[in-house]
């Protein structure tokens, strides 16, 4: 329009009390310093949560792009989409954004943690690295992450190397998993410096060398396991000090000498596994001493004298595991209080004991004893009862007229004893029987008929007891012509 000023293309936007927003022209050199003033304002203040936004991002697009054909799993994750960060797959973030958790289960990853810069997640509070196909090392650079609180590397079984010292130093750990690894290590004393760790785990990750005693400041521990591993040496006294432990896992390695008396400090502890190892002498008689006592597994090992009689002292005990030993004796009165007891399992040890004092559970597993006497008549009072074993013992008489009431029964074997008589007929009311062994015993008559037992065809679980005929051993009207024949006064 003529007489109009043609507009200035350098101009502030600006509002002034009590008008609408207008132009205002002004010289090109204020113009461009006050736009430069307010943008650097501006980016002064979104510059710290971006950048740090982006380097997560860029981080683990790096990392993805080091890795065999991740596309797959990982497709979400690109610079393209790095303003959708928290929408990835595998990513939680927090309320500012930035990335606090990285569960990578099953996300079938292939290859290194070489190009994962661990140093670009300073909020990451959980890291999770499960059945996956990892290898090479875990980077020291791991201790960067120095938010973390659980941290979980577990089944990458070509991972190996150490254990980085720069993990003992994320002191803010309540759970560290290091299991199914191909690892390398010893466990050092720095272990103890994690003392508000609440679970431990190092399963399977072959470390050698001993327990080391400062392990006894893990004090908040509920959880230890050290299993599957190649540890030698004898369990500290100090493993008393974590009175919180309600599961001590200590299987499959080569641990000697006796179980501390301090473990009766434990009494909150609810499971004990020991299996596999070489362990012995007495047990402390007090181990009982948790009311939580849920499990004792201590087979295999070289325990003597007789098991503890407090084992039940609480009442929730429901298995013992402890074949493979040489314990002499159990306690009249030990499974008294075992109210919860289901199975029992004391497979070649030396004990003689009354199996009156064993009633009470559904299996049980004296086999490879030296048990003597008949078999009580009140074993088949225990009508839940699944198992029975009492093999390889020195057991007489007969078996129990009423063995049909167990209706439950699953699985019985009485073989290599020194049982006489007749198999009772009431055998054919075991109507859950899958398994059976009679053999070697000095059994005879006929072997009784029912649905259950005609399914039984292997003639092995009768062999070797020369009185007993009828399916699936011979028939007994055939046996009896035999003897006919064979008897020459009776020709």
């Amino acid at each position: 329009m003529a007489g109009r000023p043609a507009a200035h293309p350098e101009v502030l936007c600006s509002l002034q009390p009590g008008r609408t927003s207008e132009v205002i022209m002004k010289p090109p050199h204020h113009v461009a310093l006050l736009l430069f003033f307010c943008t650097s304002l501006l980016l002064c203040a979104l510059t710290p949560v971006k950048a740090i936004i982006w380097r997560e991002a860029e981080a683990l697009v790096n990392w993805k792009a080091s890795l065999a054909d991740a596309d797959e799993s990982l497709g979400s994750w690109s610079i393209a989409n790095s303003t959708s960060l928290c929408r990835w797959t595998h990513i939680t973030c927090n309320s500012a954004r930035h990335i606090r958790e990285l569960d990578l289960t099953d996300a079938t990853l292939n290859g290194t943690l070489d190009d994962f810069d661990f140093s670009a997640f300073p909020h990451l509070d959980k890291l999770t690295l499960c059945n996956n196909s990892l290898y090479g090392t875990i980077p020291a650079g791991i201790g960067n992450l120095t938010s973390l609180v659980v941290l979980q590397i577990v089944s990458n079984p070509s991972l190996r190397g150490a254990i980085p010292r720069s993990i003992w130093q994320l002191k803010h750990l309540t759970v560290l998993e290091l299991v199914h690894l191909g690892l390398d290590d010893t466990l050092p004393e720095e272990v103890g410096n994690l003392t508000i760790l609440e679970e431990l785990d190092l399963g399977s990750v072959t470390l050698t060398g001993s327990i080391p005693l400062t392990m006894g400041m893990l004090m908040k521990l509920r959880f230890l396991s050290l299993e599957g591993n190649n540890l030698t040496g004898s369990i500290p006294l100090e493993i008393g000090n974590m009175t919180e432990l309600q599961e001590m896992h200590f299987s499959d390695n080569y641990l000697e000498g006796q179980l501390p008396g301090t473990t009766t400090h434990l009494r909150k502890l609810q499971d004990l596994f020991l299996s596999d190892n070489q362990l012995g002498g007495h047990i402390v008689p007090k181990l009982g001493n948790s009311s939580h006592l849920d499990t004792v597994a201590i087979a295999h090992n070289n325990f003597t004298g007789p098991f503890p009689s407090s084992i039940c002292i609480g009442g929730a005990l429901r298995i013992i595991i402890a074949g493979y030993n040489g314990f002499t004796s159990l306690h009249r009165h030990i499974f008294q209080n075992c109210t919860a007891l289901q199975s029992v399992d004391f497979t070649a040890n030396n004990i003689v004991a009354d199996l009156k004092d064993c009633f009470g559970m559904a299996g049980i597993d004296l086999s490879g004893n030296s048990l003597s006497q008949e078999i009580p008549n009140g074993l088949t009072t225990l009508l839940g009862l699944r198992y029975l074993n009492l093999s390889g013992n020195h057991l007489s008489g007969s078996v129990p007229r009423d063995i049909g009431n167990l209706v439950l029964l699953e699985a019985l074997d009485l073989s290599q004893n020194q049982l006489s008589g007749e198999i009772p007929p009431s055998f054919v009311d075991l109507k859950s029987m899958s398994t059976l062994n009679l053999s070697s015993n000095g059994l005879s008559g006929r072997i009784p008929m029912g649905s259950q037992l005609q399914t039984l065809v292997d003639p092995s679980i009768y062999s070797n007891n020369p009185g007993l005929c009828g399916f699936p051993l011979k028939d007994c009207e055939l046996i009896n012509v035999d003897r006919k024949w064979n008897n020459p006064c009776r020709r």
